[in-house]
């Protein structure tokens, strides 16, 4: 038995080799490439201040009859000579700028349907740049931007009354240092009507051109997210940026 079970072991390991040879498995062919992510198309708009330059990326896909509108102020040269003339602030590194045209009558043009942040996607996160309005379709050349993330601008289907919020149209992608800069500014306690009285900049930051120029690298990142030691904004909206 013994003399057996030796042969047999004499037998496996003296096997040819080719007989433990296993046949190679041809390879899977290589799944395809994943489709590439389609970048929305952005044109770029410098606000040059006498507080420095402000960089705004402005959603022409996205938002096509908001971007549209802007970018006619901006061609036209309507911007030209207007100011940032109001402050809100909501919180601790919170609240909005507005600026524009102040329904100037030779500059405004005439006023665009309402797009909702329902339709476009986008939202007031820091840095958003949207139309001040009345009544929905009533925006024409004054706007306002964001510093913080102030959602509750965005539209609220669930909300009762005028529940559109208001039109996103863009982001600032350089100069948020400015943006702040003119949110401190100074305000006049006795300028200013209705909801407005008391946000009045005392001092206007004028706006010297508004010209479209080619794109930042600084606008290739997505924004940084809000720095979670800011305080949360106020669950009710502020104050509507309002055309005065």
């Amino acid at each position: 038995m013994m003399i057996r079970v030796l042969l047999t072991a004499a037998l496996l390991l003296t096997t040819p080799a080719a007989a433990q040879t296993v046949t190679p498995v041809p390879p899977s062919p290589a799944a395809p490439a994943p489709a590439p992510v389609p970048v929305p198309a952005l044109q770029h708009v410098r606000l040059t201040t006498t507080l420095g330059d402000i960089i705004i990326a402005i959603e022409v896909e996205r938002a096509p009859v908001s971007a549209a509108n802007f970018l006619r102020y901006v061609d036209q040269r309507r911007m030209d000579g207007t100011t940032f003339y109001r402050a809100l602030t909501v919180g601790t590194g919170y609240g909005l700028i507005q600026g524009g045209t102040r329904n100037e009558a030779r500059r405004i043009l005439r006023p665009i349907p309402h797009e909702p942040t329902t339709t476009t996607g986008l939202t007031h996160g820091d840095g958003a740049i949207s139309f001040a309005r009345g009544a929905p379709g009533t925006a024409t050349g004054d706007f306002f931007i964001t510093i913080g993330a102030l959602t509750s601008l965005d539209a609220q289907p669930a909300a009762a009354g005028d529940n559109g919020g208001f039109a996103v149209f863009g982001r600032v992608v350089a100069g948020m240092d400015v943006v702040r800069a003119i949110l401190i500014a100074p305000t006049d306690p006795n300028t200013g009507e209705g909801i407005m009285r008391g946000q009045m900049i005392a001092a206007p930051v004028r706006i010297t051109t508004a010209r479209r120029v080619d794109a930042p690298v600084t606008s290739l990142p997505a924004p940084p997210p809000v720095p979670p030691a800011e305080p949360a904004p106020p669950t009710a909206a502020p104050e509507p940026p309002a055309q005065p």
